[in-house]
C-alpha cells in the first residue's frame, strides 16, 4: 500500500464510500500528499458508477484541524490540485458528499465541511475559522459561510478566529444533524442509505443545481487573483504566521 493510500482509507459499503482522512497524530492535518490523496478519492467516487454516496470522515476522534502549519513552514504552501485546495474545495464531486464530524473541524477543516453537501456533527465537536491568527486566509470558507448562516455572525466568526461547538452552527443549518459523541459516522451512514433509494440521475442533477445556485459563481482561480487576496499571500506576515506557529510563538506583525 503506497503512502498517499494509508493517509486517506476508502471503504465501500455497498453503494456507499467512506473516506476516512488518516493523520491522527496531528489532528488530520493536511499535507500536500494528503491533499492529494483527497482528491483522488473523490475521484474514486466520482468514476464509479455503483458509488452513489460519499461520507468523508477523520481518523481518531478527530475530523481535520486544516493545513499542516508546520509542513507549509518548512516545504511551502501547497500546490494548487485540480479539484483545488484539499483535493475537494473547488470542485467537489458531482455525487452528493457528507461530512462526519467529530472534535475539530477548523481551519481547512471546516471549509472541507463546507464543500460537502451535508453535515452531522458530534455535539461537541468544534468548528471555526482560525486562519486570521496565522495571517491566512479562508478563502472558500469565506465565500461559503455567509451563504449559511446569517452575515454578521460569518463575520464574527471570520474575523475573530474562535470556534463554536456544532450545536452553534446546527441552529443555524450549518449542520443538519447532531449526534451523540462517536457517533458521528453511524449517524451519517444513516443519513447516506435515506438517499440510496432515489434516482441516482436526479440525486446528481439536484445536487447541481443548488450547488451553482450557491457556490458556482467562484473559482477558487479567481478568489486567489484578487489584489486583496495577492496582498496576504506570499507576504512577510503570511510566513510570519507559519513559522510562530511551528515555534510555538506569537507572531510578531509588520503588516507587509
Amino acid at each position: 500500500m503506497g503512502e498517499e493510500a494509508r493517509l486517506v482509507l476508502t471503504e465501500r459499503r455497498g453503494n456507499i464510500l467512506v473516506i476516512t482522512i488518516n493523520r491522527p497524530e496531528v489532528r488530520n492535518a493536511v499535507d500536500a500528499k494528503t491533499a492529494d490523496a483527497i482528491q483522488d478519492a473523490m475521484d474514486l467516487l466520482e468514476n464509479e458508477e455503483d458509488l452513489l454516496v460519499g461520507v468523508l470522515t477523520g481518523a481518531g476522534g478527530n475530523f481535520c484541524s486544516g493545513m499542516d502549519l508546520k509542513a507549509a513552514a518548512t516545504e511551502g504552501m501547497q500546490p494548487q490540485l485540480r479539484r483545488g485546495s484539499f483535493g475537494i474545495m473547488a470542485r467537489p464531486p458531482h455525487k452528493p458528499l457528507i461530512a462526519a464530524v467529530e472534535g475539530y473541524a477548523v481551519a481547512g477543516g471546516f471549509e472541507t465541511c463546507l464543500a460537502c453537501d451535508m453535515i452531522v456533527a458530534a455535539r461537541n465537536a468544534k468548528f471555526g475559522l482560525p486562519e486570521v491568527r496565522h495571517n491566512l486566509m479562508a478563502t472558500y470558507g469565506l465565500v461559503r459561510l455567509p451563504a449559511r448562516m446569517p452575515y454578521h455572525l460569518a463575520m464574527e466568526l471570520a474575523l475573530t478566529g474562535e470556534l463554536k461547538e456544532a450545536s452553534y452552527f446546527e441552529r443555524f443549518g450549518v449542520v443538519n444533524r447532531l449526534a451523540e459523541p462517536g457517533q458521528a459516522l453511524e449517524e451519517a451512514l444513516k443519513l447516506s442509505q435515506s438517499l440510496l433509494p432515489n434516482g441516482p440521475l436526479a440525486l446528481m442533477a439536484s445536487k447541481e443545481i443548488i450547488f451553482q445556485t450557491f457556490d458556482g459563481q467562484e473559482t477558487e482561480d479567481r478568489l486567489l487573483e484578487l489584489p486583496i487576496v495577492q496582498r496576504v499571500f506570499g507576504s512577510e506576515d503570511e510566513r510570519e504566521g507559519l513559522v510562530a506557529f511551528a515555534e510555538k510563538r506569537k507572531p510578531v506583525w509588520k503588516g507587509r
